[in-house]
Formats: structure tokens, C-alpha cells, sequence
């Protein structure tokens, strides 16, 4: 037979922060051994870096012996170096193009991290009412003078005017039909009498 009471829920245990095992002193000691390590490793890597530098450099170039060479021989030393020139040159400019390709990579690669990370909130913008007199002050500076009063550079429109304009469009009517009217020997009468010519 099951019991109908729940169990007792456990009492909710304190998070508290563990204390350290290692005192300040000990943590201060192994911090100043990482780097004394760290610095005897990077002295280490640059010396031999060094080394395999100059032992590339003496692979690729050995000594030139120009002693005691004819003209012609030199002549020949000097196309071969030149030649070896060109193909070290090719070489650095791969390699420069490879490199700037990559760093365009890392870039956007950072960028894409940046955006996923979330890092940045765009804010929220707030509506700001303006005067075009301020606008222009903000954007100019000391440079904008006078007003700008955006109303006074728009075109005055009296009624007349659309009155007017109405009549001339309703006189034109259909294009065809003046051109019939006006075609002919009848039509250049009739312009001829508009314009007042036969008075």
C-alpha cells in the first residue's frame, strides 16, 4: 500500500563559495613560476627560431666565390641571381597575399563571433522632434547662418492659375481631332483667323 503523503522536500542548501585549498602566498609563488617557465620557453623559441633561420639562409645562399671569375662567368652569376631574385620575390608575394587573405578571414570570423556572442544590443532609438534651423546647426556647426524657413522656397499657386489651367486642357481635348480640324487648307485659315492675321 502506497502512502499518500509526499515526501519531504530537502532543505535548500547554501550556495556558498568554496575556499580555496592554496593560500594567497602559494598562488602568488605558482603565478611567479608560470612565468618564469613562460619567459624561458619564448627566450627558447627565439633562439631557435634564429637558428633555423640562419641555417635556411645558408641552404638557400651559400658564400659567393668571386674571386679570381672572368667577365663572362660573372655576367652569368649575375642572370642566375637575378633569376633566383624573381622566384624569392614571387615566392614573398604569395606568401603576403595568403597572409591578408587570412587576416581579412580572421576579421570577419571575429565579427561573425561578435554578432552570435550577442555582445552588442542595438539601443532603442527614440523619436527627436527637430527643427530644420537646428538640424542644420548640429550638422554645420558655427558655418550655418540665418534660417531656413522651408516654406518660403516653395512656389506660390494662385486659383487663377488652376482655373486657367484647367481651361487649356479641356480645350486640347483629343489630339486627333485638331489635327483633322487643322489639316489641310481650312485648318491653316482657321489658325491663320486665331491668330488674327485677316483683320
Amino acid at each position: 500500500m502506497a502512502d499518500d503523503n509526499p515526501p519531504t522536500p530537502l532543505p535548500p542548501r547554501v550556495l556558498a563559495k568554496p575556499k580555496s585549498k592554496i593560500s594567497a602566498s602559494r598562488k602568488l609563488s605558482l603565478k611567479i613560476l608560470l612565468l618564469q617557465r613562460a619567459m624561458e620557453e619564448l627566450e627558447q623559441e627565439t633562439v631557435s627560431r634564429d637558428e633555423d633561420k640562419v641555417k635556411y639562409l645558408s641552404e638557400k645562399l651559400p658564400p659567393l666565390q668571386i674571386t679570381g671569375l672572368s667577365m663572362d662567368e660573372l655576367q652569368k652569376l649575375c642572370r642566375q641571381l637575378n633569376a633566383k631574385i624573381d622566384v624569392v620575390d614571387e615566392e614573398r608575394y604569395d606568401f603576403e597575399a595568403k597572409v591578408t587573405k587570412n587576416n581579412k578571414d580572421i576579421q570577419e570570423l571575429k565579427l561573425k563571433v561578435q554578432d552570435l556572442g550577442g555582445k552588442f544590443k542595438k539601443p532603442a532609438l527614440r523619436k527627436v522632434r527637430v527643427s530644420a534651423d537646428e538640424m542644420m546647426r548640429a550638422l554645420l556647426g558655427s558655418k550655418h547662418k540665418g534660417s531656413m524657413d522651408l516654406r518660403a522656397n516653395l512656389k506660390s499657386v494662385k486659383k487663377e492659375d488652376i482655373k486657367q489651367e484647367k481651361v487649356m486642357s479641356s480645350e486640347v481635348g483629343d489630339w486627333r481631332k485638331n489635327v483633322e480640324a487643322m489639316s489641310g487648307m481650312e485648318g491653316r485659315k482657321k489658325m491663320y483667323d486665331a491668330a488674327g492675321g485677316g483683320q
